[in-house]
């Protein structure tokens, strides 16, 4: 058993509840010039592209990813991880998940051109109604954008942490049962409910009694947010989902995501084994339902 399963173990018993389940994906930066393991590199799709929030998703449900230029597919994500220049002025490929969507209601299907990260980082792609790029909306005719102009989309963005310039080759996502005790994760993203959050807070601040300052938007949760942020900042973050993360990878209405670089982790599983009669879990309201149901 690896550390990483043996610490998730360690913890869903410290919460005491019978059957539950935290979906729990562990990130690996590799960087450019860092060698990749074969086994890791054996997970990389071929022929399909899948988004950071998919493949967080699917390394929660126990199916391991590895992301590279070729194989993430979404731009904003890409250029998150540092695995493209933000300024690039040539699209990142012919198909990926995300500008999918866009040529999938587009008028001129057969000219359609994909994004560049350039036209992320300016702005254009999230206010594509102002920036009268309608090719670039999501949602049809109607779409507002998710911006109501560039500026505001550039404002938002400056808030969006980013490995930039680019300097990685490959991100892992991986599930806990993936079996090689060399492979460490640099990031824990767990798919909680809000009651788990509220213990694993509780856990955290027994020992530090250090506040927990999220910092959220309305996108590129699962990228920036719960992973690139923690692993710059080495600080745990909360966030709710966001937009590609709903709709795409389809988290539940009911789940919020919370990443923290794994010496933190580590300190949450003690926290909550030395905390654990002090904070009766089974006893909170809805603590029991996930397994129940």
């Amino acid at each position: 058993m690896t550390q990483i399963k043996s610490l998730y173990d360690r913890m869903i018993g410290a919460l005491g509840v019978e059957g539950l389940s935290v979906p729990t994906a562990c990130v690996k930066f590799y960087k450019q010039g860092d060698e990749i393991p074969a086994g890791v590199r054996d997970y990389e799709p071929q022929g399909l592209t899948l988004t950071s929030c998919q493949s967080t998703r699917q390394a929660g449900f126990g199916d391991s990813v590895l992301l590279t230029p070729k194989s993430i597919g979404c731009v904003a994500a890409a250029i998150t991880f540092g695995l493209v220049d933000k300024n690039q002025d040539r699209p990142m490929g012919d198909s990926l998940v995300y500008t999918d969507i866009m040529k999938a209601q587009a008028d001129d299907k057969e000219h359609f051109a994909p994004p560049t990260p350039k036209d992320f980082t300016d702005g254009t792609v999230y206010a594509c109604t102002a920036a009268g790029r309608a090719d670039f909306a999501l949602f049809g005719s109607g779409d507002t954008g998710r911006y109501d102009s560039p500026e505001t989309a550039q404002r938002a963005m400056s808030d969006m942490i980013a490995i930039q310039p680019a300097t990685t080759q490959a991100v892992f996502l991986f599930a806990l049962d993936y079996n090689d005790e060399d492979v460490e994760p640099d990031v824990v993203v767990l798919s909680v409910r809000p009651v788990e959050l509220t213990r694993i807070i509780q856990a955290y601040q027994f020992h530090t009694g250090k506040r927990v300052n999220a910092s959220m938007g309305g996108l590129r949760v699962v990228n920036s947010d719960l992973i690139v942020r923690p692993y710059l900042t080495q600080e745990m973050n909360v966030s709710t989902y966001c937009l590609g993360a709903r709709l795409i990878a389809e988290f539940e209405a009911d789940r919020m995501g919370i990443g923290m670089p794994f010496g933190i982790f580590k300190d949450i599983v003690q926290g909550l084994e030395d905390s654990t009669g002090g904070f009766p879990f089974p006893l909170y309201p809805g603590a029991t339902s996930a397994a129940a149901g």
